[in-house]
């Protein structure tokens, strides 16, 4: 009901609308004088034949001969009769099947299939629209940062240029608005100037104009663009863009802190203030084979291990949480502590074989840059010429083939990230590496989500997805600015205690058992108290943070929030 209200208000409104149905209206007034002016000749036809039929019968006549289905049951039988009946049947012919159906269609359907089209996808936003989010492109980052908004209630539009793919988007179920994206007079409609955020994630191009025209309409509002090249970021943040951020660095950056290589230092993830989150693999250590309890990691070091992290398979610590050869800690815990763990621990060295990097594309090139910043060396195996940097740190071939990735050097290498933009190709790179190397790290990269866990399956120690790195970025800078990802499927999150959970304890709560998050410290001010007592009372105005797989953090909020 809402939505026909909606389309006959838009049907209503339209001035050219309006002006089709006064002609449309003017042509049936038209039929129904034809139909009044034959039924009244037929009356005094048949009383000439010496017949006397009911002014009923004529317009019952009348309407069988324009229509054409002529029942045969009233007929004349004088000449001029059946005159009149072929002129009849002639003018019914031109009205009712020719003109009726094209004026029907060009005055009322078309215009009603517009206002419906309109009405799904508008070009523009209610004047009461505020605090909303506006995306400006629609791709694999943009639909993960919607699933996100949705978890966290922030209301969004996405604008799009072209009216087929933007009834296409709506629907699959996203709120759209039409408007070209260069064209200030979009923004204006779409309510900038109320807006909490504007994303927009094109090509450098699209979103430099995006930045520069929004900016005409609103100064003050706080945008994020994507950048692809380096060279980008500072004319985009002249066009008036308040953060750039290049995804493929970032995620380059997030590739390149999983690899191990033969290490076992422990590496700071994300801060909560004062509170360090690091993860450290304990290949080769005296950890393995120890429960948590036996390690007295907390008693001796003061770090609090929140779960133990192998292959896409997150365990939540327990003292008597065994630590395997293959187990990543991941662990809450202070600088000091953080120094301490790495003097006890350490193994003093690392690999020197290359890590093998396959894909030598923007990602793949930055991954690179990444472990030589950390001292690492490493081999890009890339198949076109054309991206062949340094005949010293590449390869060329495809890395499918058993001679190139021998020639990387895949019997000695101890760590191999595949970063490819296809997870057909991932998921194919990652079983074959891991039958030609069942000891090595396996790192990949993931563009759809659903794909993650079959790279897991697959053989991949870690998994990380440009659109989630992409998405956690940009909700971070909206607000939420307290979303740590570990590594795919696994996120630590800060989010204020719901109101029915104040005044209870955590053992009352039984949130790990209701949502499958587990409390690994409360915020309060500037403080954090890291793996709090379940029996202390929570209090209002301070934050949980919990750490988690999506779907418990989604389960979290619609439990509580």
């Amino acid at each position: 009901m809402k939505s026909l209200i909606t389309v006959l208000l838009q049907f209503a409104k339209d001035r050219p609308t309006r002006i089709n149905m006064v002609a449309l209206l003017r042509f049936l007034i038209i039929i129904v004088a034809l139909i009044t002016v034959y039924s009244i000749i037929f009356h005094y036809i048949m009383e000439y034949e010496g017949r006397s039929e009911s002014w009923i019968t004529g317009v019952y006549w009348t309407l069988t001969v324009m229509s054409t289905l002529g029942f045969g049951d009233i007929t004349f039988q004088s000449d001029l009769g059946r005159l009149f009946s072929v002129i009849v049947l002639v003018s019914g012919v031109v009205f009712l099947l020719i003109l009726l159906p094209f004026t029907f269609i060009e005055f009322f359907y078309a215009p009603w299939l517009k206002a419906q089209q309109i009405a799904r996808a508008p070009t523009q936003l209610p004047e009461n629209t505020e605090g909303h989010i506006l995306l400006t492109h629609y791709d694999l980052v943009t639909e993960t940062l919607i699933d996100k908004l949705k978890y966290y209630h922030y209301p969004y539009v996405l604008l799009i240029p072209n009216l087929t793919e933007a009834l296409r988007l709506h629907d699959l179920g996203y709120k759209v608005m039409v408007g070209d994206l260069d064209d200030p007079r979009t923004y204006q409609r779409a309510r900038v100037d109320k807006a909490l955020f504007v994303a927009t994630t094109a090509s450098d191009q699209v979103n430099a104009n995006v930045a520069f025209t929004v900016r005409e309409i609103s100064g003050s509002v706080k945008m994020m663009a994507t950048a692809n090249v380096p060279a980008s970021v500072d004319l985009l943040e002249l066009a008036g863009c308040s953060y750039v951020i290049q995804l493929a660095e970032m995620m380059a950056q997030a590739l390149a802190r999983q690899v191990i290589n033969g290490s076992t230092t422990a590496h700071i993830i994300g801060r909560f203030d004062d509170l360090i989150i690091a993860d450290a693999s304990v290949r080769g250590t005296s950890l393995v084979n120890k429960t948590l309890k036996d390690s007295n990691l907390r008693e001796t070091l003061g770090i609090s291990v929140l779960g133990l992290w192998s292959r896409g398979q997150f365990q939540v610590a327990t003292p008597e949480t065994l630590i395997a050869e293959n187990s990543i800690l991941i662990m809450a815990t202070t600088e000091n502590s953080l120094l301490r763990y790495n003097a006890l621990y350490h193994n003093g060295q690392s690999n020197r074989t290359p890590v093998i990097i396959i894909g030598g594309g923007r990602v793949g090139r930055a991954v690179g840059r990444e472990l030589a910043k950390r001292g690492m060396d490493y081999r890009i195996i890339e198949k076109s010429p054309d991206r062949i940097r340094d005949p010293q740190k590449y390869v060329l071939g495809d890395g499918a083939e058993l001679e190139v990735l021998e020639e990387a050097g895949i019997r000695t290498a101890t760590a191999v990230l595949i970063t490819t933009h296809d997870d057909d190709m991932n998921v194919y790179l990652t079983i074959y590496c891991r039958r030609l190397r069942p000891d090595a790290q396996i790192i990949s990269r993931a563009g759809l989500e659903r794909n993650i866990p079959t790279l897991h399956r697959a053989g991949a120690d870690f998994v990380m997805s440009y659109a989630s790195t992409g998405a956690t970025t940009i909700i971070n800078h909206i607000g939420r600015d307290h979303i740590l990802m570990i590594a795919e499927g696994l996120a630590i999150f800060e989010i204020y205690i719901p109101k029915g959970l104040v005044g209870k304890t955590l053992a009352e709560c039984h949130i790990r058992q209701k949502t499958g998050c587990t409390v690994v410290g409360i915020h309060i001010e500037n403080t954090v108290e890291i793996m709090p007592d379940p029996h202390d009372f929570l209090k209002a105005n301070t934050r949980l943070i919990l750490i988690g797989a999506p779907e418990s953090e989604e389960k979290f909020l619609k439990i509580y929030a």
